[in-house]
């Protein structure tokens, strides 16, 4: 990990420590994933078969969840299915707790504003599957949806090496009432989700993480005419830790791990008041990371990783704002303070013992997050991903009279005569 000392940084010195790995906005990324986009949204299904076929060395197939997930039962032990289990219970009762409330305001008397909610009818969820099948992720996406009433789910996800479907991904879906997958990755997907192609409808939003080529593609729909919603820029995975004297170091470097273990273009940072742990840290990751089973991109990832010492937590936690990361891990013993010192994340872990691994499976808020800086402005996926906002205004006769002539001189401020005359119709006797 390099190593700064926040304090004798200048600003643009503290704005570099903090920058994510140069590759994820590779220009020559941008012109390749636009190319395939464009050639998807024009040729279809043949186009997108030609693409999946270069870069998956495999046709995208429509695969019925049932068989493979029988299949998952019949591998998986009674201790892994008590646990995806207990996952999807947790899933479902954070977000049916969560949905929103419909609320009416008399803002004058007889004028009533109402806000309704409706679930978006169709909506795409991505499901990465290229390195690990990543069937938490399905969960998720999906069960907050269904929460939120979406009436038509579609899920594509990279094929398994070989072609197929990954019999968990299939229990996954299986559990939340999805029939099918398509078995389509990458930037190819997001394009016949935005567009359509094929039997694959095309979608109102597309939800879900992925690598940089499938962050890139979901911005590129999102930005053309006739494109869908996206949920967030949500790329390789991020994690900042703000740690202090009392912390763990093999905790924290564990938690590190947990990140840099995602992609090879992940990032983790460590930032901590206490010189001792930091060295402490650097040396548990070493000594943990020899026995990892993906050590090699780890390791590839902590090439990107930073240290970072502060003078006081609270400054740390400026520092977390700065960087706006994905994950932030309060392994402090003053979390509570500090929780409300924080702006800008996607989730927070606060205290020695919340694990960002609960978070990744079974604490209940789903673990899509954005990335890159996204929560400066973005929230992570929630039921609120897949509903719509309506406002409904209610007015009765003599409230519209009462409000006609303020509404056209308004109106007319602003040169549009129509829309006075609109409103001055409703001074007639006969509006009812």
């Amino acid at each position: 990990m390099r190593r700064f000392d926040w304090n004798t940084l200048d600003e643009a010195a503290r704005i570099a420590a903090v920058a994510r790995p140069a590759g994820r906005s590779d220009p020559a990324l941008r012109t390749a994933v636009a190319a395939i986009v464009e050639d998807v949204r024009a040729g279809g299904w043949e186009a997108l078969v030609a693409q999946a076929l270069r870069i998956d060395g495999a046709t995208p197939e429509r695969v019925p969840v049932a068989a493979a997930a029988e299949e998952a039962r019949r591998i998986l032990s009674t201790e892994q299915l008590r646990a995806i289990e207990l996952a999807r219970r947790n899933i479902v009762r954070f977000h049916e707790k969560s949905l929103p409330a419909e609320h009416a305001v008399e803002t004058v008397p007889g004028l009533s504003v109402r806000k309704v909610w409706r679930p978006i009818d169709r909506i795409g969820l991505y499901v990465p599957g290229g390195v690990a099948p990543l069937f938490s992720t399905l969960m998720m996406l999906a069960l907050p949806a269904r929460a939120a009433g979406v009436r038509e789910i579609v899920v594509a996800t990279p094929p398994r090496a070989g072609g197929g479907l990954d019999p968990v991904i299939a229990l996954a879906a299986d559990m939340c009432g999805i029939p099918a997958i398509w078995t389509a990755g990458g930037a190819q997907a997001i394009a016949a989700l935005a567009f359509g192609a094929g039997d694959i409808p095309r979608v109102a939003k597309i939800c879900g993480p992925g690598n940089a080529w499938v962050a890139e593609a979901k911005a590129c729909v999102a930005g053309l005419p006739g494109g869908p919603a996206i949920d967030m820029p949500a790329g390789p995975s991020e994690l900042l830790v703000i740690a202090d004297g009392g912390a763990n170091p093999a905790v924290v470097a564990a938690d590190l791990l947990s990140q840099a273990e995602h992609d090879r273009q992940a990032q983790v940072l460590l930032v901590t008041t206490s010189a001792e742990l930091a060295d402490a840290v650097e040396a548990e990751l070493n000594a943990q990371l020899a026995s990892l089973p993906r050590a090699e991109v780890a390791e590839a990832a902590l090439a990107s990783a930073r240290l970072i010492l502060a003078e006081t937590t609270e400054q740390a936690v400026e520092i977390a704002n700065l960087y706006a990361p994905e994950h932030l891990s309060l392994a402090v013993a003053d979390h509570l303070a500090l929780v409300e010192l924080v702006r800008n994340a996607g989730a927070v872990f606060a205290g020695y013992a919340a694990a960002e691994t609960f978070g990744d499976y079974l604490a209940g808020s789903s673990h899509v997050l954005p990335t890159d800086g996204a929560a400066r402005a973005w929230s992570g996926v929630s039921v609120y991903s897949f509903l719509k906002a309506i406002s409904i205004q209610q007015a009765t006769p003599e409230a519209a009279r009462q409000l006609a002539a303020p509404a056209a001189a308004l109106a007319r401020l602003e040169g549009l005569e129509a829309h006075a005359r609109a409103a001055e119709t409703r001074q007639l006797e006969v509006v009812a």
